[in-house]
C-alpha cells in the first residue's frame, strides 16, 4: 500500500504520531512542499489523517492499522475485486489471525485488563417491533429513571441522533466489504453502504473519497433498511468517551462484524442503555429471534422458551424487533458490558 519513496515520511512519525507542519519538517528533514504532496497521497490511502485542529492548526497524524485506521478507511470505500485488493484483504486477515494468537498468548493479562477498559462503542437500540410497529420499551418509574441536570443525556434513538448533525457521510461497511474481497459474503444482509461518519470525520472521509455526503432523509432510510435486516446500531465517540458527541455509526451483522462473538479477538466492551426481557407466557419458541444476537446473549431454554443472559446482553433490541409474538421488551439498564474472548486450545 505504501510506495518506497513514502517510507521516509512515515518513519518521521516513529516518536510522535501527531505533528504540526513545523514538527514534521524537523522530524522528517523534508521541505514543506514535499510533505504536503506526500501526506495528500497517503491521506487518500487512509494512512495519514490531515485535518485542522479545533484551533485551526493543521495536524498530520499517522493512523493505526486498525481501530480506526488503514483497515477501516481502505474497506469503507467501494473497491473492485482486483488481485491487489484481494491480496490486501488477505494480508489483513493474516494480521487478525496474528493478533488473535497474541491475545491468546497473554490471555490472563488481557482478561484482567478488560475490567479497566473503556467502552469501545455504544449500542443505540431498535425501539419498535417489526410486525406491530409498537414500542418495545417498558417505561420504568419516571422519578427513578429521570436523569439529573448534571448527567449526560445520551441519544437513544437513531433518528434523533441523525437530527443532531448537519454533516453526514455514508460509506461501505468495512467488515462486510473486507470479507467480500475474500469471497466470504455476509449471510445476514445485502446492504453494504450503511455506515456513517459525522462532522469532522465526515469531512475527512468525503475529501479522501472514502465516503459520500448525504442528507438526513437518506440517512434515516438507510438506517430503517438496516433495522429490517436485524443489524445492530453501534455508535463511536472521540477517545472512547461516550459523554462526547458521536463521530460515527456502524450497523453491524453477526457474521462479519469485528465486535461480534463470531469474530472476537479481544474483549468486547460496550456501553449499553437497555436490557432485553422475555415474557415467558408469550414466547412460543418460534426461534425468530435466534441467530441475530451479536454476543450470543439470547438462547433457547430447555422449556422451549428463549432466555437472556444479562451479563452478555447489549440491549440492541434486535430480538424484540424480530419477535412475532411481541414477547421480548427492553428495560432501561445503563451499564458497561464486558465479554472476554473465548479461550482457545493450542493448535
Amino acid at each position: 500500500m505504501v510506495e518506497e519513496e513514502e517510507i521516509n515520511l512515515i518513519l518521521a512519525f516513529k516518536d510522535k504520531t501527531s505533528q504540526t507542519m513545523e514538527q514534521l519538517k524537523e522530524s522528517s528533514g523534508l521541505p514543506e512542499a514535499e510533505i504536503l504532496e506526500k501526506t495528500k497521497v497517503l491521506a487518500k490511502k487512509g494512512i495519514i489523517f490531515n485535518q485542522p485542529s479545533s484551533k485551526g492548526v493543521m495536524v498530520f497524524r499517522l493512523l493505526p492499522l486498525v481501530n480506526v485506521g488503514v483497515f477501516e478507511y481502505t474497506f469503507m470505500q467501494k473497491l473492485e475485486p482486483t488481485e491487489k485488493n484481494k491480496k490486501i484483504a488477505g494480508l489483513f486477515t493474516r494480521l487478525f489471525q496474528e493478533m488473535d494468537g497474541f491475545v491468546q498468548s497473554i490471555y490472563d493479562g488481557v482478561v484482567q485488563h478488560m475490567e479497566n477498559m473503556p467502552a469501545v462503542d455504544r449500542t443505540v437500540p431498535i425501539q419498535t417491533n417489526k410486525i406491530s410497529g409498537d414500542s418495545t420499551i417498558i417505561e420504568i418509574n419516571q422519578e427513578v429513571s429521570r436523569q439529573s441536570a448534571d448527567q449526560v443525556l445520551q441519544t437513544q434513538n437513531v433518528k434523533d441522533l441523525i437530527e443532531k448533525f448537519d454533516e453526514i457521510a455514508v460509506g461501505h461497511c468495512f467488515c462486510r466489504h473486507h470479507k467480500d474481497m475474500e469471497g466470504r459474503s455476509c449471510k445476514q444482509t445485502d446492504l453494504r453502504e450503511n455506515c456513517f461518519t459525522f462532522g469532522k470525520s465526515a469531512r475527512f472521509t468525503t475529501e479522501q473519497g472514502f465516503m459520500r455526503m448525504i442528507g438526513k432523509e437518506e440517512a434515516i432510510q438507510i438506517l430503517l433498511k438496516s433495522q429490517e435486516d436485524g443489524l445492530v446500531h453501534k455508535t463511536f465517540h472521540p477517545n472512547f468517551d461516550i459523554t462526547r458527541d458521536e463521530t460515527s455509526i456502524c450497523n453491524c451483522c453477526k457474521c462479519c462484524c469485528g465486535n461480534s462473538v463470531d469474530n472476537q479477538i479481544g474483549p468486547i466492551v460496550n456501553a449499553a442503555g437497555y436490557l432485553a426481557k422475555v415474557e415467558p407466557e408469550k414466547c412460543t419458541g418460534c426461534e425468530a429471534c435466534l441467530g441475530y444476537c451479536q454476543t450470543d446473549a439470547i438462547t433457547m431454554g430447555s422449556d422451549n422458551i428463549v432466555e437472556v443472559d444479562e451479563e452478555r446482553c447489549q440491549g440492541c433490541g434486535v430480538c424484540a424487533y424480530m419477535c412475532p409474538e411481541d414477547a421480548i421488551h427492553l428495560i432501561e439498564s445503563k451499564r458497561i458490558v464486558r465479554i472476554a474472548p473465548p479461550r482457545k486450545s493450542a493448535a
